[in-house]
Parts: C-alpha cells; sequence; structure tokens
C-alpha cells in the first residue's frame, strides 16, 4: 500500500472517530482542524491511473495561469514581482477574480545562475518567498525553469527580438553567428530560422561546453532550495516540476527526426532531471515533461512527428505536459473569421488520447490568444473554444447526445497573469533607447488577462464569464462527462455554444439565459466530497443544484443537513465552492449548476430534476 493510501485511509478512521463520516446516509458535518481547512483539505497530488488524485482518490484538475511572463524581463532581475506584497496582490486576485487554483510558476535559469558554477541564493530566496505567497493563498504551484529563444543574450541591443533562459557565460561559451531572423513577422520564427537560436539550442541538447551539466546541477540546487525552505504542508502545494519550457532541437543531426530526437536526446534529459528530483526530496511529485513545441502545431507546415511517443508509459512519475496557440488564428492569414463551437475538440482530444497511450494525466500548461494588435478580435472565441475544449472533447452541439464521450477534464494554464501589464519598463536588451512599457513588454506580446487599474487595483482585461469558470476541481469518483456554459461575450453578443435542448424543457426553463454546468461523474466510496468552483456570478443566493443527490436553490453552508453545500476555497480570499457528498460506491450522479432561475418554485425544481435523472440513466451506462 503506498502512503498516499495510507494516509487517506488515516484521515478516514480519524473522521470516523471525530463523527464527521456520514452515518446511516447522513451527510458529513465540517470538522475543522486548526488551520480553519476541512478535513478533506490535502494539496497533494499525485498520478494514478492516468489520471492527478489527491489523498482521497478525487479526481483532481488544475486551473489556472502562468505566472508570469515578467520572469523573462530584467526590471525585476528575473523575478515574476518586485515584492512579496505585489506577490500577494496577484495571489489572492488570480484566487477570486480569476478562478484559478493552480499556477505555473516561471524560474529563470540566468538568474539562479549568473556565473558558472554559483547559485545565486538571494534569487532562490525571494523566489521561494514568492511561490509562499501563491501556496498561502490555497493555490498548487508547478514551478517552469523557462526559456524561450534560448538567451536574451544572443540578441543585439538594436534587435528586433529578444529571448530569455540561459546566463550570458553558457552563451559566450559558444562561438555563434550575430543573429538574425531574416523577414520574421512573428517571435517565434526564430526557433527554426535564426541560426543563433538553432545552434546554442543544439549546443544545450548536445552538452557543448558542459552547459547542460551545469543547467541539471543548478536545477538540481534549486529543487533542494524549494524543499528545504517550504515547509512541510507548503511543500504539499507544490504539484510538480516542470523542467523545461517548449523544447527544441534547434537543429538535427543528419537523418534525425524530430521523434527520433525526443527519444535519443529529450527523454534522457528528463531522466537526468528526473534523478534530481529524487535526489532534492521531490520523489513523490511529478516531473511536467514537455514534448517538442511543434509536435501539436496546428500548421501543417510547422507540425513535427512526437509527442514523447517512444518514453514508454509515464505515470507516475511524470505528467504529460504539452501547449497550444492556435497559430492560424495568431497569424491573421490562416483564419479569416472567428473559433467557433468545438473549434478546438480535435487538437485537445490528440492531448487526452496521447496522455491516456502513455498512462499518465495531462496538463495543458499554455494557452492563449492575444489581446492586442490586429488578431485580438478573435481573442473572445478562441479562448472561449479552447476552455471548452478543456472541459471535454466535444463540441457544445453534441454534448448532451452523449456526454459519457466527453473524455476526462483536462487541467490548464492560460498564458498569462502579470499585474505589471502596461506598467513596465523594461531596457529591451539592455538598450536604454529601447524601453518597453506597453502590454507585456517582451517581443510585442499583449496577453495577460489581469492589470491593475489607477489605484493600483487588479482587474481582469478579459470577461469574467469566461476566466472565472464552474470547473469540478475535486470528483469523488470517475468524471464521466462535464459541460460548461459560460456565455462569456463577444463584444456585445453573448456566445451560447451549448444551449439546453428543448428535449428538456424544465431543466431549459430553470437554466434560462443564465450560466450552467453540468457535471456527471460515478462514485468510488470516499467520504471526501466531490468540488467545484463557484464562480463569483455564482452568489449562494443566486445558486441552483438539480442533482440526484439532492436539489436545493440558495444551498447552505457545508456541513448542514443537506448533502448539497458550499465552503470557501482554501486561502481564504474570498473564493467558494460547492460540495456535493455521495459516499456509495460505483453509482452515477448528476448535478446541474445554475445561476439562472430567482426562487425556483419547488414543483420546477422537482420537474427538473426527474427530467435530468431519466436522461442521465439513458446516456450514461
Amino acid at each position: 500500500m503506498d502512503m498516499p493510501t495510507i494516509r487517506a485511509r488515516l484521515l478516514v478512521v480519524l473522521a470516523v472517530l471525530l463523527g464527521s463520516l456520514p452515518v446511516a446516509g447522513v451527510p458529513p458535518a465540517a470538522a475543522a482542524p486548526p488551520s480553519g481547512s476541512l478535513w478533506f483539505d490535502d494539496p497533494a497530488v499525485t498520478v494514478h491511473d492516468g489520471r492527478l488524485t489527491d489523498a482521497h482518490g478525487r479526481e483532481i484538475v488544475l486551473r489556472g495561469y502562468n505566472v508570469s511572463g515578467e520572469t523573462k524581463l530584467a526590471e525585476n532581475k528575473g523575478l515574476p514581482f518586485a515584492s512579496v506584497a505585489d506577490a500577494r496582490t496577484s495571489a489572492a486576485a488570480l484566487r477570486a477574480l480569476g478562478g484559478g487554483n493552480t499556477v505555473r510558476f516561471l524560474l529563470s535559469w540566468a538568474y539562479a545562475e549568473p556565473e558558472r558554477g554559483r547559485v545565486d541564493t538571494a534569487y532562490l530566496a525571494a523566489a521561494t518567498d514568492q511561490i509562499k505567497a501563491f501556496l498561502d493563498a490555497g493555490l498548487r504551484v508547478y514551478p517552469d525553469f523557462h526559456q524561450d529563444l534560448h538567451s536574451r543574450y544572443l540578441f543585439d541591443a538594436d534587435s528586433w527580438y529578444t529571448g530569455d533562459g540561459a546566463p550570458r557565460w553558457a552563451v559566450d561559451a559558444g562561438d555563434y553567428p550575430d543573429e538574425s531572423c531574416g523577414i520574421c513577422l512573428f517571435w517565434g520564427q526564430n526557433i527554426t530560422q535564426n541560426e543563433a537560436v538553432k545552434r546554442a539550442s543544439y549546443d544545450f541538447w548536445h552538452n557543448a561546453h558542459g552547459v547542460q551539466d551545469a543547467f541539471l546541477a543548478t536545477a538540481g540546487k534549486t529543487l533542494a532550495h524549494l524543499r528545504r525552505h517550504l515547509s512541510d504542508d507548503q511543500f504539499e502545494g507544490i504539484a510538480g516540476f516542470d523542467p523545461y519550457n517548449e523544447p527544441h532541437a534547434g537543429t538535427y543531426d543528419s537523418g534525425q527526426t524530430s521523434r527520433a530526437w525526443e527519444k535519443d536526446v529529450l527523454w534522457p534529459f528528463y531522466e537526468r532531471f528526473r534523478a534530481r528530483m529524487d535526489a532534492a526530496g521531490w520523489r513523490d511529485k511529478p516531473a511536467f515533461v514537455e514534448p517538442n513545441l511543434f509536435w501539436n502545431a496546428n500548421l501543417d507546415f510547422q507540425r513535427q512527428e512526437g509527442g514523447l511517443l517512444d518514453a514508454g508509459e509515464l505515470g507516475p512519475r511524470y505528467v504529460f505536459n504539452t501547449h497550444f496557440y492556435d497559430q492560424k488564428a495568431i497569424s491573421g492569414v490562416f483564419m479569416w473569421g472567428k473559433a467557433a463551437d468545438g473549434q478546438y475538440a480535435n487538437d485537445f482530444r490528440t492531448v487526452r488520447d496521447r496522455a491516456a497511450a502513455a498512462r499518465t494525466a495531462a496538463v495543458v500548461s499554455e494557452f492563449g490568444h492575444p489581446l492586442a494588435g490586429a488578431v485580438a478580435d478573435k481573442a473572445p472565441t478562441v479562448l472561449k473554444a479552447m476552455y471548452q475544449a478543456l472541459d471535454s472533447r466535444l463540441k457544445g452541439a453534441d454534448w448532451w447526445n452523449d456526454p459519457a464521450a466527453s473524455g476526462p477534464v483536462l487541467s490548464g494554464s492560460q498564458w498569462q497573469w502579470d499585474i505589471y501589464h502596461g506598467r513596465h519598463r523594461e531596457l529591451m536588451n539592455g538598450n536604454p533607447d529601447k524601453v518597453r512599457t506597453e502590454g507585456d513588454a517582451w517581443n510585442d506580446e499583449d496577453l495577460s488577462a489581469v492589470r491593475l487599474d489607477d489605484s493600483g487595483r487588479p482587474v481582469l482585461r478579459q470577461d469574467a464569464r469566461l476566466l472565472d469558470r464552474l470547473y469540478p476541481s475535486a470528483t469523488a469518483g470517475t468524471t464521466v462527462g462535464f459541460t460548461y456554459e459560460d456565455r462569456s461575450r463577444d463584444g456585445s453578443a453573448t456566445l451560447t455554444w451549448n444551449p439546453v435542448p428543448r428535449s428538456l424543457p424544465h431543466v431549459r426553463q430553470l437554466v434560462g439565459s443564465g450560466q450552467y454546468g453540468l457535471l456527471l461523474w460515478r462514485s468510488n466510496g470516499t467520504a471526501a466530497p466531490t468540488e467545484l468552483h463557484l464562480p463569483a456570478s455564482f452568489p449562494a443566493a443566486s445558486t441552483t443544484v438539480v442533482s440526484d443527490l439532492g436539489t436545493v436553490h440558495a444551498p447552505p453552508a457545508y456541513g448542514s443537513t443537506t448533502p448539497v453545500g458550499v465552503a470557501p476555497e482554501p486561502g481564504g480570499t474570498g473564493s467558494r465552492r460547492l460540495l456535493l457528498t455521495a459516499p456509495d460506491a460505483g453509482v452515477a450522479h448528476f448535478a446541474l449548476v445554475t445561476n439562472g432561475a430567482t426562487a425556483p418554485p419547488a414543483d420546477l425544481l422537482a420537474a427538473a430534476r426527474s427530467e435530468l435523472a431519466a436522461w442521465a440513466a439513458r446516456v450514461v451506462s
């Protein structure tokens, strides 16, 4: 028996002794340990049977943002924030406004090891303190050693572009040509067109001048520092570690394919990184490993075979970690219109299928779309379609007919969450004549979902209905299917891609023009409840739940005599969750959650429940 299972059983025994487990069908009362959290709040996650799970065997969904592209800049010396106070402000806003429960936290190799062989402990200490701000806000964290275009030190002071990642000494160790991307419309073209970037990347993967050895040594010291300076409770909230952002060979050896490069070069690197994790006390944490960044590109001429096809079964020590951006939409050339219902169902189906074949969980650790510029008008539909694809492998028009084909709900981190958006003062490539203040201050990007208003208060730059979403953060059993109709806006138009079918008239009447989510799951017998994040648009007084477990308008606080209740999310930021207690095993359950009704009559609730029960019996075998 593994330690998470032993711990889960001990918690159940303790809960029975404290009288907090249901007896004869009575739901549990909330048992509050000194920290104020509920007895089942345990942030530790593991990989089990192809899913992220917690100590109670619940399926976990990690949703949130990347914190943040500020790490790529020099103005705060490779840290996401100028101060721990700013980190706390950002964390609270991310939880309360953005609806996230997890962050991908960016780290810089250049600042962690500014001189070869010397790790800057002051940098690591500052990064650790900022990570603590997110952990203390109840957010899970997985750090990421970030790089783009290998290093800023490859680029001239007057260049159109810049990079981040490797320190100056690692660039100086190589004899690289003067950087040039030629006629490049997008910074990412440097990956395959800039000879300096290509050759430096090639050298890293082939450990020329010992640069990969140095990186891994610094990674090991970073891992050890975090383990040593986080409390045991804080370390529980570390979900894993992303070893290397968006890997690419730079240049392939003669006759080598992308798939062969992944097998012979990239995967051995991950095994070496995994060994550093184990040695530093991270044995129970998965490595969030990324394949060749072009493995799932949605432009045919850009796509390269990959997806760690030859790595075998990855779980439970690895998570399949990938990114997705709609390059067609970003180009402004290959996609003229806007995204539509089911736009990315096939792209995200590929992610689900690849993770399933590797017997591990999947996370889409970056996705997003520009919020300014020529293609910004596509952002509301592109982002809605991406979130839709994270929730289900079906488009909305098909969901009600076969929800069991939804597949697992995917974890994901939107790019990005940068409270300094539009307030930067970055000397691009150290050039005092090229001071960047607008947008993300990096290669003309503008993707941050948040900014500070004139009073210094965090505010969203995108529709809150899109970002602060209902989603199953912990499912006590196996998810059968999930959908969420956010009713987000594209300008003045409300986007409704998954209306309730006319064959369910009472459910349709109950939902009306409101938002709704519907979860189908099969219980696993744990006493811990199923949890769904409640967006701010779902205040308890306006929330209706229709479930086989109970039907209620304005659900009470969790711990009352109903199996449907509301409780705060961990961290004290004011965000809330819906808790559904089903202490049986192997039973199919459903729960509709909507804010579309005001004081619905009892007969409407009963009719809607009857409709949903009959529908669920038909679609769930």
